[in-house]
């Protein structure tokens, strides 16, 4: 019985090591936007969002075109593997190009 119990306290450490580890990987990965892909990109918050687009272009200015503007490329077939990184730059070098017009 004295074994079984062992056993039984060695198998859940375990499992709370594994689950714990788990959470923190998924955490990590979640709270990192701005060099995920386009998938994190659609199920990510309005103020995540923006957030990310802060880091990107280094202020605020033109903060809710560049988000409106990754949206865009996110609805795009096959987009889900590119990087929210490029489609930031594509954005931002667009809405550049049309302001020295």
């Amino acid at each position: 019985m004295k074994t079984i119990k062992k056993y039984l306290k060695i198998y859940i450490g375990i499992v709370a090591l594994l689950l714990c580890g788990a959470v923190f990987f998924f955490i990590q990965r979640a709270s990192d936007l701005e060099n995920g892909n386009m998938r994190n990109w659609i199920s990510a918050s309005a103020e995540q969002r923006m957030a990310a687009v802060k880091i990107l272009i280094g202020g605020e200015e033109h903060g809710d075109l560049m988000v409106a503007c990754i949206d865009k490329i996110a609805t795009l077939p096959d987009s889900g593997e590119m990087a929210v990184r490029d489609a930031a730059s594509l954005c931002y070098t667009g809405i550049q190009l049309r302001e020295n017009l």
